[in-house]
């Protein structure tokens, strides 16, 4: 019977650097991630659930992002007379006309840390930088999601078919094989469809299922990765000695 253990040592150093390279690449990916998606929101004041729910979803009732942030954890950063200000050029329109008017406003309560330079927040030290944030947040839009949801389908299922390809051939519990192998492809589903209905359906209730999803994935890919390395070197070296 042909298992990883058994594999000649061509066909194993091939297999561990595709496995090895994989896991580094999700690792990149979770990086990524974190700096575009959970950074940005964490230092807004809000946590992982609700900056997904904001990434797909948008903001309650088409607010706006400057609005949230003035209304929620940002509200201790301006005053009440520099907040109403804001809010109501906001709500009249974000004039460039009138930005004259509350530049000053943003230059002493935001600019300190919504610098021209920002990378993982907003700048707002000028009109063009501060128009982003004081439109309608809605979300992902509808032509986004389908891009990055093919992609993603396309590109993980065949990731994970390599690699459930090369840990089916390890030796262990054949219930643990199956499991990992097949896991992953309901973590996909999950994950993904879950992007879909946080943004239609309910993104208090289905950003989570986006959390457990993609933890669920991550797992069963560090398990298939891990597993298949251990058999083919440190299994097979000490069933080599055992004999």
């Amino acid at each position: 019977m042909v298992s990883l253990r058994t594999l000649p040592v061509a066909f194993r150093a091939l297999f561990s650097s595709f496995l090895i390279l994989i896991g580094v690449g999700y690792l990149m990916a979770l990086t990524y991630m974190y700096a575009v998606v959970i950074q940005p929101h964490e230092q807004m004041g809000e946590g992982l659930v609700a900056g997904i729910g904001d990434q797909y979803y948008g903001q309650p009732n088409g607010k706006t992002l400057i609005e949230s942030a003035l209304m929620g954890p940002m509200s201790d950063k301006a005053s009440a007379a520099d907040r109403d200000a804001i809010l109501q050029w906001v709500h009249d329109g974000a004039s460039v006309d009138g930005y004259a008017k509350v530049a000053p406003l943003f230059a002493a309560d935001c600019a300190g840390c919504h610098m021209a330079d920002a990378q993982s927040i907003p700048p707002l030290t000028s009109y063009a930088a501060v128009e982003v944030v004081a439109k309608s947040d809605t979300g992902t839009s509808f032509a986004d999601l389908a891009e990055v949801s093919h992609i993603h389908l396309f590109g993980i299922s065949i990731i994970f078919l390599l690699t459930g390809a090369i840990f089916a051939f390890s030796e262990t519990a054949i219930w643990l094989r199956l499991t990992l192998v097949v896991v992953p492809y309901l973590t996909i589903l999950a994950d993904i469809g879950s992007w879909w209905l946080t943004k239609y359906v309910d993104p208090a209730v289905f950003a989570y299922v986006v959390v457990g999803g993609g933890a669920c994935m991550g797992l069963a890919l560090a398990a298939q990765i891990l597993i298949g390395l251990w058999e083919m070197w440190i299994a097979r070296h000490k069933a080599s000695h055992t004999q």
